[in-house]
């Protein structure tokens, strides 16, 4: 029987498979960490779209139903004083999209953003020792981050460069993963004071890979359009030890995603996707919709990260109760097209047997 070419994330995580469900705040589910965790890979739950509350009853969910290794992710961001003078200019950006729908321009801009790690969700993971926790947008301060290693936690890191895969490393990470420019969702940028405007920068996946294998000792896990078994073998061509897929999870019944989210991500053709800063005020790739097209993908114009969503919500609700996602994020990688329909475990399995395959010819 074909083995695989390299084992060290199995070893390392205790997996039987090379495959990591990408966390995706907002479209994944305890559900699809179960099915992906007991299919023999890693499962992921993205602890920043829950409060504190809500992440103990999702790894709860988890822990009842799998007793197999499941990772936990967080957002390491700074949450920002509003700006009053960003605000105004966000508003009047956004005043005739109000108009149109009806809406008071003048409304109180809601609340908006993901939960960023603190030393609450670390005292968390320190009572409930997940197996691995991952981080995006850097990692947590260098005390929060030597507390959550001394649960016995691997630790892994999302790097758009080199330069920050080495710093991922020097940090204590104990594997990085490589995420190409042609990932779904937000860019993992961190080493940078304005991540929008050195989007022009963003490396591919083929080009990244390679590169971060040759300048990093801990094992690499590459990201960014890999959505079936040719992507897996052509990452362990490149040096990868594993890989991680979102996008193609985002087709599974497990995946919590409204219908016309679904829908474009059927009909998606290689370049339906933009990277975009208009949602949430970081950079992040999607569908693109009504919004971008008209704005543009990137604009000076949205707040700080994640302030920019609050000004959308009103937008969105209407729009969503009317079926249409022309003021919401569809985050989505450039390989939706390559997604196929299955339950997230059959999936799983499916592009290890075919990935191993591959690999035996």
């Amino acid at each position: 029987m074909t083995a695989w070419p390299d084992r060290r994330i199995l070893d390392l995580f205790n997996i039987e498979l090379p495959i990591l469900q990408a966390p995706m705040a907002g479209a994944s589910t305890p559900e699809m960490a179960i099915a992906v965790c007991q299919a023999g890979g890693l499962g992921s739950l993205p602890c920043a779209q829950y409060d504190l509350a809500g992440a103990r009853a999702a790894l709860a969910q988890v822990r009842a139903a799998t007793k197999r290794p499941v990772n936990v992710n967080f957002f390491c961001h700074r949450m920002p004083q509003p700006d009053p003078a960003e605000d105004r200019r966000w508003r009047a950006r956004l005043a005739d999209y109000y108009k149109e729908l009806g809406l008071d321009p003048a409304l109180p801009t809601p609340p908006g953003g993901r939960t960023p790690f603190d030393a609450a969700f670390c005292a968390w993971v320190e009572e409930t020792r997940p197996e691995v926790a991952s981080f995006h947008f850097g990692l947590p301060e260098p005390a929060l981050l030597t507390r959550v290693k001394a649960t016995g936690a691997k630790v892994i890191g999302s790097a758009t460069t080199v330069e920050e895969a080495r710093w991922l490393e020097a940090q204590g990470c104990d594997a990085v993963i490589a995420m190409g420019y042609e990932a779904g969702g937000h860019r993992g940028i961190f080493l940078s004071e304005d991540p929008s405007r050195d989007m022009a920068r963003q490396v591919g996946t083929f080009a990244l890979v390679p590169q971060v294998v040759d300048a990093v000792k801990v094992p690499v896990i590459a990201a960014g359009g890999i959505a079936d078994a040719r992507g897996i073998v052509a990452a362990f061509a490149l040096g990868a030890s594993a890989v991680q897929l979102g996008t193609a999870y985002l087709f599974t019944p497990e995946a919590k995603i409204p219908a016309w989210h679904r829908t474009a991500l059927k009909t998606a053709t290689d370049d339906a996707t933009m990277v975009t800063n208009l949602f949430t005020g970081r950079p992040a790739r999607g569908i693109a919709n009504r919004i971008m097209r008209e704005i543009g993908p990137l604009s000076a114009d949205a707040p700080r990260f994640p302030l920019a969503g609050g000004g959308l919500i009103p937008l969105r609700q209407v729009a969503e109760a009317e079926g249409s996602g022309d003021f919401s994020n569809m985050w989505a990688g450039q390989a939706a097209r390559l997604g196929v329909e299955l339950p997230a475990a059959a999936l799983t399995r499916r592009l290890a047997a075919e990935a191993l395959a591959r690999l035996g010819k």
